[in-house]
C-alpha cells in the first residue's frame, strides 16, 4: 500500500529507537549518587546486542569503536561485554583507558570491576602519565586509589632513563614507582642495581632504601649505599648510612655523603675516610668538602693525613684544617717558589686522580694550618702551619716549628723538610736554627747557627751541619759513656755526626774558637745557648696522640 512502511523497515526503526533510548537512560544528568557514579555507561558502539545467561549474568555485547565511561574515566576498545548485574566490563583489542586526562593505559585485554574500580590488563600493557612510560605483560590498576601493580616483570622509560624490575607499584597521584626484585636502572650517566628502589617519574629522583650498587664511567666509579637519593634532572645525590664510593684508585666513606655532578662539589660528614690507593695516602676527618672539577678538597674537624712510606712505617699529619688543590691554580693568586735540592730527585706525595683530571702529578699542593702535628717512627714535628708542593716534594713548616729526630730536637723560624720516596731526606732550618740533644739529666749537646741542615739515611738522621756564626756545646764521653768534659766553641761551620742515632763526634771548620771545661767546674745551665728551650712535652710520642684533643 502506498505510504505504508515495509515490516522490515518498521522493525529496524523500532530497534534503533529502543537502543538510543536505552543508552540515554544509562546517562544520568547529575552523577551525585555513589552507585550512579560507579555505573558503567555506554557512549558509543557500532553494534550492540544483549545476552541473558541467568539472573546473575546479563550481558551487553558491543563491537566496533566502543567507547564507555565511568565517572571521569573513559574506556575505548574494539569490542566489549558488560555484565549489567555485576557491573563487570571485559574489553578486547586496542584497549585504551583515559583516566581524567592525566593517565593513559593501553593493552590487548581488560577486565574491569566497575563496583570496585579495579582493572586487570594483559597483553602489551602500556601506562603513561605524560612523563614516564610503563610497559609490562600484566598490570593490576585500581582507579579508586590510583595505584597500579605488576608482578611479572616490567619496564619504565623516562626520557633517557630506563628502569626494569620483577615487581613494581605505581602511584598516580604522586607519580612514584616503587620497584622491587632485580631492579636495574640504566641512564647515560650511571647504572643502578638493587632489590628495592623508589623512583618519581615527574622529578626524576631515585630514592634508595635497600643495598644498592651504582656504577658510572664504564665501571670506574662505584657506589655502595643503602640510603639516599639521586636527582637525575639536577644531577645531585645524597647517600646516608656510610656509603662506600670508589672512583678509580680513590675510596671515600662517611656517615653521609652529598654531591652535585653539575658543579663538581661534594661533601662528606661524620667519620670520613678518604683513601688514594695508588698514592697510599689516607685522610681521616669529620668533614670533607671536595671539587672534582679542580681536584681540590678541604678537610676540617680533626683531620688527619696518613702517608704510607713502606716497610711498615707511615707518616701521620694532624691539623685544624687541611686543603689541597692544583699548584697551577694557586699560582694565579700568589707566588709559590720552587725549593731545589740537587741531591734529591723530585718526588710526589699527592697525585689525586691525575689521570682523570689530565693533570701533571707534580701540579699539586697541600697545606695544613693551626696546630700542625706530625708523627712517624723516625721523625716527629709540630708547627703553626705547613705547606707542601708536589713540584719540589718539600714540607715547609712555619711559626715556631719543632722537629724531633730520634733524640735530637731542631727548632728555628722556618723549617723545610725535603722528602724522597715519602721519607725524610734533608731538613733545612733557617734563622735562629738550634739543635738540642739530651745526654744527661741537665746535659744537652747544642748546635746553633744562622742555618742548619740535617741529612737522613734510610729515614734516620745521619749528620747535622750548622753555618753562619755557628756555636756549639758538646759533652765528650769516653768509651764507657762517662762524661770527661764539656766543650763550648764557635766556628764558621760545625758538623755533628751521629752513630746509632746518637752524636758520635763534632767537627769544627774554619775560625774555631773554643774552650773545654771539666764537668764539675762549670754551671751547665749557663752553658745553654740563646734560644734554648727543651720542648719534649710538645712532642707527639705516638700516632694515637694525634687523634686526641
Amino acid at each position: 500500500m502506498r505510504g505504508t512502511l515495509p515490516l522490515k523497515k518498521i522493525i529496524q526503526l523500532f530497534l534503533l529507537l529502543f537502543v538510543s533510548s536505552f543508552i540515554k537512560a544509562q546517562q544520568p544528568a547529575v552523577a551525585t549518587d555513589t552507585a550512579v557514579q560507579k555505573q558503567i555507561i555506554i557512549i558509543h558502539s557500532d553494534r550492540l546486542s544483549f545476552k541473558d545467561v541467568d539472573s546473575l549474568n546479563k550481558f551487553q555485547l558491543l563491537a566496533g569503536n566502543v567507547a564507555i565511561q565511568q565517572d571521569k574515566t573513559l574506556f575505548y576498545c574494539d569490542s566489549a561485554s558488560i555484565n549489567t548485574v555485576s557491573n563487570v566490563l571485559e574489553a578486547f583489542k586496542k584497549v585504551h583507558i583515559n583516566d581524567n586526562d592525566s593517565l593513559q593505559i593501553y593493552s590487548d585485554y581488560l577486565k574491569y570491576l566497575g563496583k570496585e574500580k579495579k582493572a586487570v590488563l594483559t597483553g602489551n600493557v602500556k601506562l603513561t602519565d605524560g612523563k614516564g612510560v610503563l610497559t609490562t605483560s600484566q598490570l593490576d590498576y585500581d582507579l579508586g586509589t590510583k595505584i597500579g601493580v605488576y608482578s611479572q616483570g616490567g619496564k619504565v622509560v623516562n626520557g633517557t632513563t630506563t628502569l626494569t624490575s620483577k615487581e613494581a607499584y605505581y602511584y598516580e597521584e604522586t607519580r612514584d614507582v616503587y620497584f622491587k626484585k632485580n631492579v636495574v636502572l640504566v641512564s647515560p650517566d650511571y647504572n643502578i642495581k638493587t632489590d628495592t628502589l623508589l623512583y618519581n617519574t615527574y622529578s626524576g629522583i631515585s630514592t634508595f632504601v635497600a643495598p644498592t650498587l651504582i656504577t658510572s664511567d664504564s665501571g670506574r666509579k662505584k657506589i655502595n649505599t643503602t640510603d639516599g637519593y639521586y636527582d637525575t634532572k639536577n644531577k645531585k645525590a645524597y647517600f646516608g648510612k656510610r656509603p662506600e664510593i670508589w672512583d678509580g684508585s680513590t675510596f671515600l666513606t662517611g656517615d653521609a655523603v652529598a654531591s652535585d655532578d653539575s658543579t663538581g662539589f661534594g661533601e662528606a660528614k661524620g667519620n670520613v675516610i678518604y683513601r688514594d690507593t695508588a698514592q697510599k695516602v689516607t685522610i681521616l676527618a669529620n668533614h670533607l668538602n671536595s671539587n672534582r672539577k679542580d681536584g681540590s678538597f678541604l678537610a676540617t674537624e680533626k683531620p688527619i693525613m696518613i702517608i704510607e712510606q713502606g716497610g711498615g712505617d707511615s707518616t701521620f699529619i694532624a691539623a685544624d684544617t687541611m686543603y689541597s688543590a692544583k699548584l697551577s691554580i694557586l699560582r694565579k693568586s700568589r707566588v709559590v717558589p720552587v725549593v731545589t735540592d740537587s741531591i734529591i730527585k723530585k718526588d710526589t706525595l699527592l697525585k689525586i686522580d691525575s689521570a682523570k683530571n689530565n693533570t701533571d702529578s707534580t701540579d699539586r699542593f697541600f697545606e695544613a694550618y693551626y696546630h700542625v702535628r706530625i708523627f712517624s717512627d723516625s721523625l716527629q714535628a709540630v708547627a703553626d702551619s705547613l705547606f707542601y708542593s708536589g713540584e719540589d716534594s718539600v714540607f715547609r713548616l712555619f711559626k715556631q716549628p719543632v722537629i724531633w729526630a730520634q733524640d735530637n730536637q731542631i727548632t728555628g723560624d722556618t723549617v723545610y723538610l725535603f722528602t724522597q720516596n715519602k721519607k725524610p731526606k734533608r731538613v733545612y732550618v733557617f734563622e735562629n736554627a738550634l739543635t738540642l740533644n739530651k745526654v744527661g739529666p741537665i746535659y744537652y749537646n747544642q748546635i746553633k747557627g744562622r742555618t742548619i741542615n740535617g741529612y737522613f739515611i734510610n729515614g734516620n738522621i745521619d749528620n747535622i751541619r750548622a753555618k753562619g756564626n755557628a756555636e756549639s756545646v758538646y759533652y765528650a764521653q769516653d768509651d764507657d759513656k762517662k762524661f770527661v768534659g764539656v766543650n763550648k766553641a764557635t766556628a764558621d761551620i760545625i758538623d755533628m755526626y751521629l752513630q746509632e742515632k746518637k752524636p758520635e763526634k763534632v767537627v769544627f771548620r774554619s775560625s774555631l774558637v773554643g774552650t773545654t771545661y771539666p764537668m764539675r767546674q762549670v754551671n751547665h745551665e749557663e752553658l745553654r745557648l740563646r734560644g734554648f728551650k727543651w720542648l719534649d712535652d710538645l712532642r707527639p710520642k705516638t700516632k694515637y696522640a694525634l687523634f686526641g684533643d
